[in-house]
């Protein structure tokens, strides 16, 4: 099989290629690498000739003649966070859902049998003690959620017999990568408590689903392995939590020295979900939760302990492009 990952050089696809490859898929990345390059020494330079190339081109620079050659497509680019989306609503509309649109309509002219959406639980926006399902009403209001939503909609509209789409809602993902991220929750109070000694949780009570990047990768390969006849919604998350939890955990597992500092200040997302259609349907069966996070990110720290290095933050990533 041939896949093709657009936006498959960031935070989760220097973990995914690696592991689709070790899986004998023949795997091409087209990105505009605004993060670096972390992926393997395998996927060479702009070489189409050569299994496995990666590709410098904007999404919508690409052609249907460019997708003939694919079984599937996953679309991993855009705007990843609502601090993003927020400094350049512009772009989040016009990365997070005119081009997921665009890439699925010219996949499925081109003869693609899949695509597979990286959608957000964010869709969800500010629920009040309610475990949310994937036929839940989507009531979301900033920018970030509603590009989402919009991209999500889009590309499920393109489905039919021969052309299966399979949006995957994650939780908010942390854990470590190549292309490491230190403005994820897991991945920030990790950083706050080991270099600071302080985790500050503007408001513990808040709940999120958490998913665990190992997770988040296998997500990925149950929706590329599953029945061709699949598309669908598919909530995907480790474990649910409040903040003021993983806080705790994350405390626990450095040392009772560090403090925990509450601010109780009101946010606009609060949502937890089920993935038991993710289990029963595609096999998705997570493993790591918050614990198994911390401990690989404990176990990888040396690569990522220049904390201060902006392109751990994607916000300064993209006002550095401004």
């Amino acid at each position: 099989m041939k896949i093709l990952l657009a936006g498959g050089a960031g935070y989760v696809g220097s973990r995914l290629v690696p592991e689709l490859m070790a899986r004998g898929y023949d795997i091409d990345v087209v990105d505009l690498f605004w993060f670096g390059d972390h992926l393997p020494k395998d996927v060479v330079v702009d070489h189409p000739a050569v299994l496995g190339y990666k590709r410098k081109i904007d999404i919508f620079d690409l052609t249907e003649k460019d997708l003939t050659s694919y079984d599937q497509v996953i679309f991993m680019a855009g705007l990843s966070s609502d601090p993003m989306a927020e400094y350049s609503p512009s772009k989040n509309f016009i990365f997070n859902t005119a081009a997921p649109a665009y890439l699925a309509y010219i996949a499925k002219r081109a003869g693609v049998k899949r695509l597979i959406y990286a959608c957000s639980c964010s869709v969800f926006g500010y629920t009040v003690n309610e475990l949310f399902d994937e036929n839940s009403p989507t009531i979301v209001g900033y920018p970030y959620g509603i590009s989402k939503l919009a991209g999500e909609q889009a590309v499920l509209n393109l489905q039919d017999e021969g052309f299966s789409v399979i949006s995957l809602r994650k939780g908010t993902i942390s854990g470590y990568s190549p292309r490491m991220r230190l403005d994820l929750i897991v991945n920030t109070m990790f950083k706050c408590a080991v270099r600071d000694g302080v985790i500050t949780v503007n408001n513990a009570s808040l709940w999120r689903p958490i998913l665990g990047i190992s997770d988040a990768v296998n997500a990925y390969v149950r929706a590329i392995e599953a029945s061709s006849t699949i598309s669908g919604v598919f909530n995907i998350a480790s474990e649910n939590y409040t903040v003021g939890e993983v806080a705790d955990l994350v405390r626990e597992h450095i040392g009772s020295s560090v403090r925990v500092d509450i601010k109780h200040l009101q946010d606009f997302r609060n949502y937890k979900v089920t993935c038991q259609k993710a289990r029963d349907v595609l096999s998705f069966h997570p493993r790591q939760k918050v614990e198994g996070i911390l401990r690989e990110l404990s176990n990888n720290v040396g690569s990522f302990q220049d904390w201060d290095n902006p392109n751990y933050f994607n916000i300064q990533v993209l006002r550095s492009l401004e």
